[in-house]
């Protein structure tokens, strides 16, 4: 409920006058019956032409109340709903955004899109339906009840029959159909996961011609849902035959025992004819109200579940400490027996030290999986360490302003992201008030220069979802370049360049090596030759560190660094001495 009134707000009068003029309405049409009741006991048992005018104008009147009072509760409902799921959507889409990668990893993609879209949405029916019905529902049925007991007690037992009966029948049916909707709910994120990797996969898929295996899966995933979806079908379907089964038969009642009173001058045909739709009114508000635990339900379910990743706090606190002054003196960065695992068995990082003076190039090397790209997420603190620290100009990275921290840090991912707008929205995503001159320049470091000169729009070139207009190789360079264009004093590039030719390659390491002096660069590549100039170099090996030194250092002393090279056609042979070193 918490989720419900602090998203509603500013929606408050919509709530309360929603329903009132829902109310409105019911209360016209429970006045209806009687009108016609009248018309057929005075008008046209009496042939009062004038009577039957005036009262048909009468309910022509009411008609038109009805339509207006429920137009604008129709109105109020739509305001305060989808106010409330924009408020809501947007909600749960900050908080997406400040989580961390092992909140939203937890939940998956897929499981957080079903949940700013299926989900909200439901809670905004639900919402919408409240307003709308759930005043209306219960008014309505106490009402004809009443009013049949106004015209006749006796006759008006039948109501205290027929509506157990149908709340008993509603209650079965949907007794057995609500855990099928809760299901139904859970095969649809199921099968909208296996969709999104299917769609995001798609390539890959079609490389390896395994498309009738991905239809088969989809195929057997959609299938559970359709077998759910019609198992609950049947019990829904058999909701409108069983109670207007009961309804019918208490009509009937109501006809007989109307018949036999009328005869004895006891009751009206006026009176039998608005007790027969006092009944059907009763029927309809209870369908309608077990229509609407259905979607109350749905709605109920979708809302745990954002108060569920809405209470789901980040991991990754940001500090309160500013960022210190960074003198040349102290080093930018230094790792203090740094570990860090996914899970508790399995740790990726064990025992990393290291120390980053101001202005160097450390290079990261190693084999698939031994942790490269993982400890560059945690020099950008999208994970936490699970041991040790690091310590950035000085002070405990988790002790630091994470927005400060970040601005110091220019990140270039192993996956390439590009967001569609053009090339300039791109670059100036670290610094909006950037010149034209600093984003040509960052495009010149990152040997981008010339291909978007080569674009008729130049930095207003358009840019398509994910940047698929674009080669692999100039997306890379292009987002190499929207990190330059923030100044960082930390550039990070985990394997960004593994799209590049050698030519471009080099030139974009001799471009970085004149052009940002003063910067500190991490380098994860996994070519040899990237990293020949690095200032240090850090070996990985199964997430430990194998050797740290120079390219010539490495190759006298690191075998794991030795074999990278000889794998990579960089050295021959081995270097003499360390022929004998593994000897």
């Amino acid at each position: 409920m918490k989720l419900l009134w602090k998203n509603c707000k500013g929606y408050y009068p919509q709530l309360i006058l929603g329903p009132i003029f829902k109310l409105m309405e019911a209360i016209f049409e429970l006045m209806v019956p009687l009108l016609m009741a009248n018309i057929i006991d005075i008008g046209l048992k009496q042939q009062n032409r004038d009577y039957v005018i005036q009262q048909g104008w009468l309910l022509f009147v009411l008609a038109v109340l009805g339509i207006v009072t429920s137009l604008i509760c129709q109105y109020f409902a739509s305001v305060a709903a989808f106010g409330f799921g924009a408020s809501l959507r947007k909600q749960v889409f900050s908080h997406i955004l400040d989580l961390s990668s092992k909140e939203t990893d937890a939940v998956g993609t897929s499981g957080l899109i079903t949940r700013i879209t299926n989900d909200v949405n439901l809670a905004q029916n639900g919402v919408n339906m409240f307003i709308r019905l759930a005043t209306r529902v219960p008014f309505l049925l106490i009402g004809s009840i009443v009013m049949a007991f106004q015209i006749h007690a006796g006759v008006a037992l039948v109501f205290l029959v027929t509506t157990p009966l149908i709340m008993a029948s509603l209650y079965w049916i949907m007794k057995r159909t609500l855990p099928d909707y809760i299901r139904i709910q859970q095969k649809q994120d199921e099968l909208g996961a296996l969709a999104g990797e299917t769609m995001t996969g798609a390539r890959v898929i079609r490389a390896f011609s395994h498309q009738k295996q991905e239809q088969r899966q989809f195929a057997t995933a959609a299938q559970k849902l359709t077998d759910i979806t019609v198992a609950a079908g049947r019990w829904s379907g058999a909701l409108n035959p069983i109670t207007y089964l009961i309804a019918n038969l208490g009509i009937m009642v109501i006809l007989w025992a109307g018949a036999k009173l009328t005869n004895q001058g006891i009751l009206l045909s006026g009176d039998v004819f608005a007790l027969v739709n006092y009944l059907n009114q009763s029927l309809l508000a209870l369908i309608t109200m077990a229509n609407l635990i259905v979607q109350f339900t749905r709605a109920i379910s979708s809302m745990r579940r954002l108060e569920q990743l809405l209470d789901t706090p980040s991991s990754i606190q940001s500090g309160s400490q500013p960022v210190p002054a960074q003198g040349t003196a102290s080093p930018l960065l230094a790792l203090s027996h740094l570990g860090f695992s996914y899970t508790k068995d399995r740790p990726v990082l064990q025992d990393l030290n290291l120390t980053v003076p101001k202005g160097q190039t450390i290079g990261i090397i190693g084999g698939t999986g031994c942790g490269k790209s993982t400890l560059a997420k945690l020099l950008v603190r999208f994970y936490d360490a699970t041991e040790g620290e690091i310590l950035f100009a000085g002070t405990d990275l988790r002790q630091l302003s994470l927005p400060e921290v970040r601005k110091q840090i220019g990140y270039v991912p192993q996956n390439v992201n590009l967001f569609s707008g053009t090339i300039r929205s791109n670059l100036t995503l670290a610094r909006p008030d950037a010149t034209d001159d600093e984003l040509w320049e960052a495009l010149r470091i990152a040997q981008a220069e010339e291909f978007v000169l080569q674009k008729p729009l130049a930095l207003d070139t358009p840019v398509e979802e994910g940047g698929k207009n674009f080669s692999g190789g100039q997306r890379q360079r292009l987002t190499i370049a929207r990190a330059l264009v923030g100044r960082p004093s930390l550039l990070i590039l985990d394997d960004s360049s593994s799209a590049l030719d050698y030519a471009t390659d080099a030139a974009l390491r001799h471009s970085l090596r004149t052009a940002l002096a003063g910067t500190t660069v991490i380098l994860i590549s996994q070519r040899a030759a990237t990293l020949q100039q690095a200032d240090q170099i850090m070996v990985l090996d199964g997430g430990k560190m194998a050797g740290l030194g120079t390219h010539k250092e490495l190759l006298d002393q690191c075998p794991v660094y030795q074999e990278i090279c000889l794998s990579q056609k960089l050295i021959s042979t081995l270097p003499t001495h360390a022929k004998e070193v593994q000897v």
